[in-house]
Order: structure tokens, then C-alpha cells, then sequence
């Protein structure tokens, strides 16, 4: 049996180690064919972006004809001569910007450099014989030895390009992976200085280059034409959104079923798909995580854990739930943790400083990066979309119960028994609980007016805590209607749950008690009978819940306080 060299992504190295290795070679074929020069492909990270690059780099680069070997046994090597002769005959610039992350400008520009450098010193043989000019030759010099202006680097490209072709009498490839790392990690603290120097480091090499043949940009996201691909008309992105490319990066179900098998993997198929399938790439369903899955398989044994979403702090999501007047936000992340969709626009392009203004951008920045995913298309831009795996849930779950937890200050503990009163018909610890956790919550953002789908949202949120143990609907159709919120259990001898919810006025000034109670307790009859009437448990039914299981629970709230069981007049 082929092993898995984990975390390695020199394509060589694991085809002449004998690794295991997806054929993902096809991709070679599509590059190749597509239209334009210059190809951007943003996927999100750990989808095996830089083992493609990886790969294309040994399938185009000159300096070693034997590499031709490493293609014999796959795909692309079954294709026709038109395909297999561009094998080896391009010299190739290859760059990595993945580790080009710092915390001030200056560090991050030398981690640039860097890159560019080593890139360099793979071609310093273009300092022998008389290819170069000798003013060339000094320019030369000066990046490697880290003497040039920060102009001469912005151009390096479009210089070791031209240098290249010449030599070789082949136009050049040039490979950028993670090109947005360096932007991500300065759209803080020196954005102004990133995006003009990758801007002008990136129209270098692609812009009306006549020594190209050929370029490949990664990363996660498309950032703004007008911030980084400025004028580069001879460019097509292929996003998450489009069909081409869409099989390319992640895992396909059958691929999936055949690493199952080859590592005698015998976990039942429903378990690993509800882990770690879910995405949705241009029409392309059904696309597994590759780190995750790859690591499950290194040691099933150790059960199922989230692999992918330890290799990042998530810091981002983190940062826009806490915000306080991030109200609409953490309600649909409540809704999108309890299986429900969301429809939002994504923009093609993206301009982080641009998140600080339009919070609506952080539905195309989590998209983009993995966190969720297309159901369907609805129109040009709006997208429904939906967390794609249990993985990828328990980094909502978890973010929520931070925020509710260090930020509002509301013990875990408190959340936990509170639930746990619902599930156990223990309706009046249940409420004092539940009015204790809404009104920390509300008071922390302190909104003068509420809709429905806010109270809505937060309960689904409350109730996220025991969602490995059932089945959470929310606005389903049951019986005669639709119902709130109902709670399925796995566990056929557990309780049952539906819950209908209410919204009225707070209390007047010049209510008295009495006609305040009197219109709680009135709603709270309607929501009862609302259940009874429209027969919302009918599903519990379906789903083998005797009927002394069913609790039926009305949420009434006057304003921010939560009303559930009848009051009594005074």
C-alpha cells in the first residue's frame, strides 16, 4: 500500500517516493487550453493549490527533461501530442508568497524579497556568457545580494523574464502561489504599502509581457482589479463560482471512494460525508476537504476531528461577531449553524479596508475562504449559502460560545443547564435561565427594537449546544403549518421539542400590571394553541416520538425580556 506523505506538497518528490497521489494531472490539459495567457484561481487554503502548482511547475520547467517520467502513469500523459509536447520545454519563474505573513511592513517586504531571490538564484547561470547586458548583470547582482531599490524589485519579474526568453529562446512560465497571503496579513497594518508593491510586482510580470507564455496566480481570493490587477486585460479568474477548474482543487466524491478504499477505510460513507463534504465549486458538488479527509485516513482510528480548521485561528470571524453592533450577523450565523441557508450577494472583487463599511463583504470573505458554501445560484451575484460540513459548524459553534462566553461574560455552565432544562421539561428553570441569558445578550448590544428572526436566531443559538444530539429545524412545514423551531432526537426515547415564538410591545408606562400580564399571558394561549391547532408536532410523530415526549414551549417576548410559562394577576 502507497503511503501519504501528509503536509508535503513537491509534486516530484512524491511521485519518486512512490506516495500517494491524486491524479489531479488533468488540470495541466485545462491550463494549457484555456484562452487567455494569465489564470487566477482562488480556492481556499488546504485545497491543494500549491501540489498543482507544484506539479505544473515540473510538467513545464526545461532544466530537467526527465521529469517527462514523473507524468508517464498519470492522466494527462494519455492525452495527445499537442498536450505532451509543451512537457519540459519552458523555463519557469516560480514563486511562493504562503509564508510572506508578518506583522509590520518592513518584515513582510524582506519575506517578499526573499521569494523573489530565490528565484533569481535558480537562474543565476544567466550571469555566465554574454546573454546579459552589463548593466543587467549589475541589476542582477544587486537583487541577489539584496542591494536593488525597491522599484528594481517591484520589476524584478519582468526583468528575469526577459532575461529567461532570451536565453532560452522559449517564451517563460511564470507560477505565483498565495499571491494574497502577504495582503491578507498587512490589510491591518500596512495595506498602503502591500497592495502598490504586488500591484506593480504583479503588472510586471503579466502586463503586456511579451516574453509570457504562460501564468498561474493562487490564492484565496480575487482582491480588487483596481487594487492589484490594474489594467491586466490578458487575465481570467476562475473562482470558486465557475465551472472550469472546478474539479480540480479538493477532493470529488468518486476520488474520495477510491481513498477509502485503496486504505481499507471500513467508517461508514454518511459519517465522513457529513465531516468533510459540502462543498460546492461552479456546479461541481459534493468537493471534500483534502486535509481533512488525508488526515482522517492517516489514523481513522483516532476518530473524527477538525483537522482543517486547527491550521487557522479564525481570527477574522472572530473579530466581526464581537463587534456590538453586529446583531444581524450573529443571527444568521446562528441560522447557518442550525442547518438553515442564507441568501447574499458576493462580490467578485474584494478590497479588505472595504470590510470596515460593508459588513456584507464578510459573507464573500468566508465564502471565498472555506467557511461556507454555494447551495444554488440565484441570480447574477446573490447566492444561497450554507456551512458546508459538522467541521466547519463546530468553528460557529465554537466562535459563539467564545463571544457569549469572554465578551458577555455568561457561563458555559449556565448555557448548558439551560438547554438541558428544555430537553428535560424542566420549563420553569428552563425560562429564569433562558431570561437570563437574553437579557445579557441584548443588553451587550443594547438595540433598541428587535425583529422576530433576531429572538428567533438566538434561541437556535442556545440550542446549538445540544445539536449532536438532535435534529434542529427551523420554520419547517408541520402539520397544517409551519413551526418555529422543533427539536428531533437521535435518541428515540429522548423528549421532543416544539417551539412557537411571539413578539409584542413591552410594557407602557401607563400600562397597569394586570393588562400587561394579561396580554403576555393571551400570546402565550395563541402560541399553545397555535402548536395544537395547526398539529406542529405531527413531525415528532413521523419521526416514532410518543406523545407524552412532546413538550410544547411558547416564546413570547414584550420587548428584551422572554415570557414562557402564564403569570398570575396581581
Amino acid at each position: 500500500m502507497k503511503k501519504l506523505n501528509l503536509g508535503h506538497s513537491d509534486f516530484k518528490d512524491i511521485i519518486q517516493n512512490n506516495n500517494y497521489f491524486v491524479d489531479k494531472s488533468m488540470l495541466i490539459e485545462e491550463v494549457l487550453n484555456a484562452q487567455k495567457a494569465v489564470l487566477l484561481l482562488p480556492r481556499p487554503r488546504r485545497f491543494g493549490k500549491t501540489l498543482n502548482l507544484s506539479m505544473l511547475k515540473y510538467f513545464f520547467d526545461k532544466s530537467e527533461p526527465e521529469n517527462k517520467d514523473l507524468f508517464k502513469e498519470l492522466k494527462i500523459w494519455q492525452t495527445g501530442e499537442d498536450i505532451r509536447q509543451h512537457c519540459c520545454k519552458y523555463p519557469v519563474i516560480y514563486l511562493s508568497f504562503k509564508d510572506a505573513k508578518a506583522n509590520i511592513w518592513e518584515d513582510c517586504f524582506e519575506l517578499l524579497i526573499n521569494s523573489i531571490i530565490k528565484s533569481y538564484s535558480k537562474h543565476d547561470y544567466l550571469l555566465d556568457g554574454n546573454i546579459l547586458k552589463p548593466h543587467e548583470k549589475i541589476i542582477y547582482n544587486d537583487i541577489l545580494t539584496e542591494k536593488a531599490s525597491k522599484v528594481k524589485f517591484q520589476n524584478s519579474l519582468e526583468y528575469l523574464s526577459d532575461y529567461l526568453h532570451r536565453y532560452h529562446k522559449e517564451k517563460v512560465v511564470i507560477l505565483i502561489d498565495e499571491y494574497d497571503a502577504p495582503i491578507q496579513a498587512g490589510y491591518k497594518n500596512f495595506y498602503d504599502e502591500v497592495v502598490p508593491f504586488m500591484r506593480n510586482l504583479l503588472s510586471g510580470a503579466f502586463k503586456d509581457n511579451s516574453n509570457l507564455y504562460k501564468g498561474i496566480i493562487t490564492g484565496i481570493l480575487r482582491v480588487s482589479k483596481e487594487s492589484i490587477f490594474s489594467g491586466l486585460n490578458n487575465i481570467s479568474v476562475y473562482s470558486i463560482l465557475d465551472n472550469k477548474f472546478s474539479d480540480k482543487f479538493g477532493f470529488t466524491e468518486t476520488e474520495i471512494k477510491q481513498i477509502l478504499t485503496d486504505f481499507n477505510i471500513d467508517t461508514e460513507y454518511s459519517q465522513i460525508k457529513k465531516w468533510y463534504n459540502g462543498y460546492r465549486f461552479g456546479k461541481t458538488s459534493n468537493i471534500y476537504n483534502p486535509w481533512s479527509i488525508l488526515n482522517y485516513v492517516v489514523e481513522p482510528s483516532a476518530g473524527f476531528k477538525t483537522f482543517w480548521t486547527n491550521t487557522s485561528s479564525n481570527e477574522l470571524i472572530k473579530e466581526q461577531i464581537k463587534k456590538k453592533n453586529a446583531v444581524n450577523i450573529r443571527a444568521e450565523i446562528l441560522k447557518l449553524i442550525n442547518g438553515e441557508t442564507i441568501k447574499k450577494d458576493l462580490e467578485a472583487n474584494f478590497v479588505f479596508p472595504d470590510l470596515s463599511t460593508n459588513t456584507d463583504l464578510l459573507w464573500t470573505l468566508l465564502t471565498y475562504s472555506g467557511y461556507l458554501t454555494t447551495k444554488k445560484e440565484i441570480s447574477r451575484k446573490k447566492h444561497e449559502l450554507i456551512i458546508p460540513n459538522f467541521e466547519i459548524k463546530t468553528v460557529f459553534q465554537d466562535t459563539i460560545l467564545e463571544w457569549l462566553k469572554k465578551d458577555i461574560k455568561i457561563l458555559q455552565s449556565l448555557l448548558e443547564n439551560t438547554a438541558n432544562f428544555l430537553i428535560t421539561n424542566q420549563i420553569t428553570k428552563f425560562e429564569k435561565g433562558f431570561k437570563k441569558i437574553i437579557g445579557d445578550t441584548f443588553s451587550y448590544y443594547d438595540t433598541a427594537k428587535n425583529h422576530e428572526y433576531v429572538y428567533h436566531s438566538y434561541i437556535l443559538g442556545l440550542l446549538a449546544i445540544i445539536g449532536d444530539d438532535y435534529i434542529i429545524n427551523s420554520n419547517g412545514e408541520g402539520g397544517e403549518g409551519r413551526y418555529d423551531i422543533m427539536l428531533i432526537p437521535h435518541d428515540k426515547s429522548k423528549n421532543g421539542v416544539v417551539i412557537e415564538i411571539k413578539q409584542i410591545e413591552k410594557q407602557q408606562e401607563n400600562e397597569s400590571d394586570n393588562n400587561f400580564i394579561k396580554r403576555i399571558n393571551k400570546q402565550i394561549k395563541l402560541a399553545t394553541n397555535q402548536i395544537d391547532r395547526n398539529k406542529y408536532y405531527k413531525t415528532l410523530f413521523d419521526n416514532k416520538i410518543e406523545i407524552d415526549r412532546i413538550i410544547k414551549i411558547p416564546i413570547v417576548f414584550a420587548g428584551k425580556e422572554p415570557y414562557i410559562i402564564p403569570m398570575k394577576t396581581k
